[in-house]
């Protein structure tokens, strides 16, 4: 399956993708953890995103 994502949706994959990582670095969850969320999402940009949003750490807020 060869998938591209350009443009305005491409941006705002990658705003969502930094701002779940800001998320999962400041969970209170293992470090282990967060290093295999934040591998997720980097490989897998919008279905990581997806995973982390129904089965990610959620416990600090951002801002």
């Amino acid at each position: 399956m060869d998938m591209q994502v350009s443009g305005f949706f491409g941006l705002l994959i990658l705003i969502a993708d930094v701002w779940a990582i800001l998320n999962i670095l400041q969970s209170s969850s293992s470090m282990a953890k967060k290093c295999l969320w934040v591998v997720v999402i980097l490989m897998l940009p919008l279905i990581g995103l997806i995973i982390w949003w129904l089965f990610g750490p959620r416990e600090a807020k951002f801002l």
